[in-house]
């Protein structure tokens, strides 16, 4: 095993505190932000939780990484992820039907901005599709 390796775990997880830290430090501010803090704020967190779980991702397909760690590591990286994926999928199925009720609300009473509602549906960017 190179010490460029168990450098690079070091340093991994150095940023990963800092990051940590980071985020704890908003956190006050976050509940007087404004519509643009919280989305970029909310967009950061997503950027992270991405490189987070690509970075978990690659580890599970090193063969020396998961030659070498332990069954109960294996469990405890599934059993979070577990919880992660339906926190975030219950999260994701509140916001958007709450999002589709807003919407189509404010289409009843004739509120949508005219500009962005005249935009069809086929010029949206698309939602995207999971293949399960």
């Amino acid at each position: 095993m190179s010490d460029s390796f168990v450098h690079n775990l070091e340093a991994w997880v150095k940023r990963q505190k800092v990051t940590l830290d980071a985020f704890k430090q908003v956190e006050e501010s976050v509940k007087g932000a404004d519509r643009l803090e919280l989305i970029v704020l909310t967009r950061a967190a997503f950027q992270h939780m991405a490189r987070t779980l690509s970075a978990f991702d690659q580890w599970l397909q090193d063969p020396f990484i998961i030659s070498h760690m332990p069954r109960e590591m294996l469990a405890e990286v599934w059993e979070a992820s577990r919880k992660i994926l339906y926190e975030l999928l219950e999260l994701d199925i509140k916001h958007t039907s709450a999002f589709k009720e807003l919407i189509e609300k404010l289409s009843v009473e004739g509120r949508l901005n005219p500009i962005l509602a005249q935009v069809s549906k086929s010029e949206r960017k698309p939602t995207p599709q999971t293949t399960i």
